[in-house]
């Protein structure tokens, strides 16, 4: 009978000396292994073992060279972090492999998953790490002119560390000429035959680009041969800043990654922390998450809804789902305070109980949201443009999503059964009882037919949530929650002081590490913590939908038409900060 755990089939091919095991906080399966064995273990575990880790969910490294590291801690200078997911197994595996020296090599693995391309390069501008073998190893985030590697310790994190900015004549014209764009840089060609290509830009200020984006398009007449997205206009060093925060103060941060998403952001960061820190939350707690969660992929797909059917020609959908979006907000602003970013998840539960009056206006929201679903079904979906534009528009198979890191609805519209709140519930998504709608080809139309259902199935639990709210405490009674519930500071001094240190210093999390993966409005999104006892993180990694999704668009941009493309951008529901963050 063969051995279905890959540790063991591992140490059966490669032999048990090859690998260190780790034990971490969220118990997902952590092999070291040497560098030059890197590319053959993960073929390996894609191409020649039962059940397969097809899915590369993420590729990241860190910086360990001021780490306060375990005895059994393997040295190195860097380490490389590969996070492997198989859906068969529905099962995580993280592979590390150290790197010693100031300026290591790895091989690259694009020729393994597609989806390696943009991630390697990551790697390479936040670290300096160099991959042998990737086919265009340059800067991603980062102005190419840039000095240094941001997420490298000795890297400044404040502008005021690095001294006041000036813009000589040959700086502005070396920057000038570093946004020139060369196509046989790219390995494109100028010409075909007898007649030549054309480099036209999309961006970085246009309409149909949903933020900064920029993408050269190669065109041959209006047909595009090639496509080459910009990114990092919007990059703002998120995960640099996990490092000099808090784990408390960096909450309002993650509010801003995938700003249409609100709360979403924050559960994912906060189940990390609190898996690092061992902390149990309330049922109370868990409902009220799911439900402003839920909310808050409403008001998400609202915006996508209405923005995609104005970049295909039709104005009015904005404007009655943006005041759609506004009732929702005013749920949000009730209960939280806040409304795009209300900061209000806290490490153990949330900010505080929900207010009086709650109810009747979740209850309305319930009463009133289907019967606008079913305009908007007769103004957008059954529009006979809006089917032009969209169906058999930007096909991909749920095989070639699954290359290129495609999660949420942009999977889900192939026939991929995958939604993480049923297959690997968290927050207590699996005490709710809704379904996963699915499209079947795998086109913006399908895409679309996905998210508009998605939304009455978000109507689903949040109105089980309405029904079912379970008493008790909105926060953890853990020493670690931050800050404490606020009527046992007004109680005993010891309280009072822990929620001083709490909120000035913020709490100190145990040594170790863990990750989190959520289902976002936009696809899976997750966070890696590391923490090595001190009261910032050492390491906070960030893998959102977006980025993913973005290195996907000139895949399936080739052979269709400019005005198609942007169908393919307003389908893919990306944003910008998610990309860059």
């Amino acid at each position: 009978m063969e051995n279905n755990d890959p540790t063991e089939r591992l140490k059966l091919k490669f032999g048990d000396d090859t690998f260190i095991k780790q034990a971490t906080k969220d118990d997902i399966d952590t092999l070291w292994l040497p560098v030059e064995k890197i590319v053959a273990v993960l073929q390996h575990l894609k191409q020649e073992i039962d059940k397969p880790f097809l899915f590369l969910f993420d590729l990241t490294a860190v910086d360990e060279r001021s780490r306060k590291k375990d005895i059994d801690y393997p040295g190195s200078s860097f380490t490389l972090v590969y996070t492997l997911f198989s859906f068969d197994r529905n099962t995580f595996l993280r592979i590390k492999v150290a790197l010693a020296g100031d300026h290591p090599l790895a091989p690259s693995i694009t020729k393994l998953w597609s989806n390696a391309n943009w991630y390697e390069r990551e790697v390479y501008d936040m670290f300096g790490i160099k991959f042998d073998g990737h086919p265009h190893l340059t800067r991603i985030l980062m102005p190419l002119t840039w000095e240094g590697h941001p997420l490298r310790k000795e890297h400044p994190a404040r502008a005021t560390e690095m001294g006041p900015f000036s813009l000589w004549d040959e700086k502005q014209d070396r920057e000038q000429a570093a946004l020139q764009f060369r196509p046989e840089e790219w390995g494109m060609e100028l010409h075909s035959g007898d007649s030549d290509f054309m480099f036209l830009n999309i961006g970085p200020q246009h309409p149909g680009t949903h933020g900064v984006l920029r993408i050269i398009l190669q065109l041959d007449g209006e047909d595009i041969v090639d496509a080459v997205p910009e990114i990092g206009f919007h990059h703002r060093g998120a995960e640099k800043m996990a490092e000099r925060q808090s784990w408390h103060t960096y909450i309002p941060y993650t509010d801003r990654i995938d700003y249409l998403a609100g709360v979403n952001n924050n559960l994912a960061y906060l189940l990390s922390v609190e898996r690092l820190a061992g902390i149990e939350i309330p049922e109370r707690a868990k409902v009220i998450r799911v439900m402003m969660c839920e909310l808050f992929r409403i008001a998400s797909h609202l915006v996508w809804y209405g923005t995609f059917a104005q970049d295909l020609g039709q104005l009015s959908p904005v404007f009655y789902m943006f005041t759609d979006r506004e009732r929702v907000f005013d749920i949000v602003e009730a209960v939280c305070g806040g409304r795009m970013h209300p900061n209000w998840f806290r490490i153990g539960g949330v900010a505080q109980d929900l207010p009086v009056g709650w109810d009747g206006l979740v209850k309305k929201f319930i009463d009133y949201f289907p019967g606008r679903l079913r305009e908007y079904d007769k103004l957008v979906m059954r529009n006979s443009l809006f089917k032009a534009r969209t169906k058999g528009i930007g096909i991909f198979t749920a095989e070639e999503a699954i290359a290129w890191g495609a999660t949420g609805a942009n999977l889900r519209a192939c026939g991929y059964d995958w939604d993480f709140r049923k297959k690997r519930p968290y927050s207590g998504y699996e005490m709710f009882d809704f379904d996963i709608p699915l499209g079947n080809n795998g086109d913006c139309y399908d895409r679309a037919i996905v998210r508009v259902e998605e939304m009455r199935q978000s109507l689903r639990i949040i109105e089980q949530c309405w029904k079912n709210m379970p008493e008790g405490p909105y926060k953890a009674d853990h020493p670690l929650t931050t800050p404490p519930v606020k009527k046992n500071t007004m109680q005993d001094i010891e309280t009072l002081i822990t929620h001083f240190l709490g909120v000035s210093w913020g709490p100190v999390i145990p040594p170790g590490e863990a990750m989190s993966c959520i289902e976002a409005p936009k696809g899976a999104n997750g966070y890696y913590a590391i923490s090595d006892g001190s009261t910032s993180p050492y390491r906070v990694r960030i893998r959102t939908p977006s980025f993913a999704h973005m290195q996907m668009v000139p895949y399936i941009s080739r052979g269709y038409t400019v005005s198609d493309l942007l169908s393919i951008l307003g389908a893919m529901d990306y944003v910008l900060a998610d990309i860059d963050r």
